[in-house]
């Protein structure tokens, strides 16, 4: 088992980003964030990476970053969240069937981890994916997310294609669904629409 370490140093250019963030910084988390939400979900999230002033700022996935925006208010509108807005990892918000968790835990220059450090976190979501309740599906929030479920099942990336509300079967029963991530870019292009997020949710949490 790999469970989460906050004190994970393994990637060196992760590790001296986030020290040189601290600095910059002082009030900032800026260490390894760990997934959030419910015990037994019927849904796990999986994002990215923490984002420079939302989770690596507050500790907490999505919370205090745009991305999170779109993402807390969808799950608000469908009863899986208890209010629509996530600024601080204090606000005492709670999530009803779904957890949220990233594929990178650490904050990684320009928001892109190199495919090193995405296997050197692989772990820990291995160790995520096997302690869920058998009845749990998982919904990526872009390639990199979904190309690291794969990983997590030992698949080959070609196995199973990234596509916005792709469904896939994973090899313990389990269901995949792809989505765009809710970035900033993605909603401000109209690449991601809000009814197109809430589409996709409804999919994954059915």
């Amino acid at each position: 088992m790999s469970e989460f370490n906050a004190g994970c140093r393994t990637c060196p250019r992760l590790a001296s980003y986030l020290k040189q963030t601290k600095r910059e910084q002082p009030t900032y988390h800026a260490a390894p964030v760990p997934s959030f939400g419910d015990a037994n979900p019927k849904l796990l999230i999986v994002g990215l990476a923490p984002g420079l002033h939302g989770a690596n700022k507050t500790g907490r996935p999505f919370t205090g970053d745009a991305s999170g925006e779109l993402l807390f208010q969808t799950l608000f509108d469908l009863g899986l969240a208890s209010a629509p807005e996530s600024k601080d990892a204090d606000d005492g918000l709670q999530l009803f069937g779904v957890r949220i968790t990233n594929a990178v835990k650490c904050l990684p220059p320009q928001n892109a981890p190199t495919t090193e450090e995405v296997k050197n976190c692989l772990p820990y979501l291995v160790d995520e994916i096997k302690n869920l309740p058998e009845s749990c599906n998982l919904l990526a929030l872009g390639k990199l997310a979904h190309d690291a479920v794969l990983r997590a099942y030992g698949l080959k990336l070609s196995a199973l294609k990234f596509g916005h509300a792709a469904n896939h079967t994973l090899p313990d029963g389990r269901w995949l669904i792809d989505s765009y991530h809710c970035s900033r870019y993605n909603t401000q292009t109209r690449r991601l629409t809000p009814e197109m997020f809430s589409d996709v949710l409804k999919q994954a949490i059915r």
